[in-house]
């Protein structure tokens, strides 16, 4: 699966889905610091087995405690 070059958005490695920067970001805090294939949240939440709400709520944490990889991310997706 393609996961964007020059000029193109990632994609989600397991469904293709375009990826916002804080699932890129919690991808690498999460799974892999170097990581070049990223997951969307609904993917991370079944690779995880926990509720996506409980990852919108580590994107909050990690990015109050100041981790670099979110610094200036938007939200993540809603739904």
């Amino acid at each position: 699966m393609h996961n964007g070059s020059a000029g193109e958005s990632p994609a989600c490695s397991g469904c293709g889905r375009p990826l916002t920067p804080d699932e890129i970001a919690l991808t690498r805090k999460m799974v892999n610091r170097g990581a070049v294939r990223f997951c969307c949240l609904s993917c991370l939440a079944d690779h995880f087995d926990v509720p996506e709400e409980t990852l919108r709520q580590k994107i909050r944490e990690f990015r109050e405690m100041g981790c670099t990889l979110f610094a200036g991310s938007s939200s993540a997706r809603e739904g």
